[in-house]
């Protein structure tokens, strides 16, 4: 499954792109399916930023499906490389369930346009039917099937939620 998201914000490139990168856990609020997200290492090194953060979604979920869904479901590990001369963001995504079979991974580039941002996130999602451990292999692809439309259906609106939450992240600092 491709993933191809465009979203403009009406900050200047250097502003989004550094927003993104550095106050990702300030940007909690302004993503309502995000419960939080935990730093797990960042390191500068050839003048490029690598950094590991571990998410927690499901902010918006009701009670009653957060008791069936698992917090392994819910939650992944985003291994992120910040390429600041070319304002390029390379990421990849580990799932905390079914992790062998689900690959995840892409680029956000952060362009110029007019004194505003237009960030293009284009990835890859592909779920391995023969890496789901524990289940009979004519079931392994329904399963993966299903697994790939549940996270298909949440990466893009999170990304564009992602860009909407940094665009009222700096709206309200201008305003401050």
């Amino acid at each position: 499954m491709n993933i191809s998201t465009n979203s403009r914000i009406p900050f200047p490139r250097s502003l989004v792109y550094s927003t993104y990168r550095d106050k990702l856990v300030e940007l909690v609020p302004y993503m309502p399916n995000v419960r939080g997200i935990q730093v797990m290492s960042r390191r500068q090194e050839n003048g490029q930023i690598y950094c590991v953060n571990q998410w927690h979604g499901g902010g918006e979920i009701p009670m009653a499906a957060r008791a069936i869904l698992s917090d392994d479901m819910l939650s992944w590990t985003e291994y992120n490389t910040w390429k600041d001369t070319e304002c390029i963001l390379e990421w990849h995504i580990e799932t905390h369930a079914f992790t062998e079979a689900v690959h995840c991974a892409g680029v956000n580039r952060f362009l110029e346009d007019n004194g505003a941002t237009v960030i293009e996130s284009r990835g890859k999602l592909s779920i391995d039917p023969k890496e789901i451990k524990g289940v009979p292999q004519f079931i392994a692809g329904q399963i993966a099937k299903v697994v790939e439309d549940f996270l298909g259906s949440k990466i893009q609106p999170n990304l564009l939620q992602m860009s909407e939450g940094v665009n009222n992240y700096l709206q309200h600092q201008a305003k401050a």
